[in-house]
């Protein structure tokens, strides 16, 4: 296991170690001692979505999330609009597959989401029992977000109605 810290305060991209043999593979997904004693998980959760979906992109003001792809191939896009954050204002993607074991820390205040370039499983971990009053959502391709123009670029995504109507950035209330 190696951590790799993004471009984004605090957000980071771990790369974990599979196995491999005749059998098939193994990975260690997640290990406590691997994150501050002050984030463990309490909720695990299993996401799958149809290639071509856009989930997000939105924030918790209480919850980390711990991202591990477990099939399928994701842009992960994150925007970092925490206040007192020294990376404000920074927006990146991630490519992130499941052919190469990796799992991405997203902290609180950070806008995230995803878009299945495949059909995907995402298994992910929170340290705070999901709230909906704690979840503020943005429109996915609100171009003041600032994310690499690709992902403005997307072919009509599949959305929910509610990650359809997500408000602007500036209209944001954090």
């Amino acid at each position: 296991m190696q951590m790799n810290e993004l471009a984004i305060h605090q957000a980071m991209l771990i790369d974990l170690k599979q196995f491999d043999d005749a059998r098939g593979s193994f990975c260690e997904a997640y290990r406590a001692s691997w994150l501050p004693r002050e984030s463990a998980r309490v909720q695990w959760n299993v996401s799958r979505s149809k290639a071509g979906v856009v989930r997000g992109l939105h924030l918790h003001r209480r919850q980390t999330d711990y991202w591990h792809l477990v099939s399928g191939e994701v842009t992960a896009a994150l925007v970092d609009v925490r206040p007192a954050s020294p990376t404000r204002g920074k927006a990146i993607c991630v490519e992130l597959t499941a052919a190469k074991p990796q799992a991405m820390l997203i902290p609180t205040g950070i806008l995230h989401g995803f878009h299945a370039r495949t059909d995907v499983v995402l298994m992910y971990l929170l340290d705070q029992e999901y709230d909906p009053a704690d979840e503020l959502g943005v429109r996915w391709n609100d171009p003041a977000m600032g994310l690499p123009a690709s992902w403005y670029e997307l072919p009509s995504p599949v959305l929910s109605p509610r990650d359809a109507g997500g408000c602007l950035l500036k209209d944001l209330r954090l």
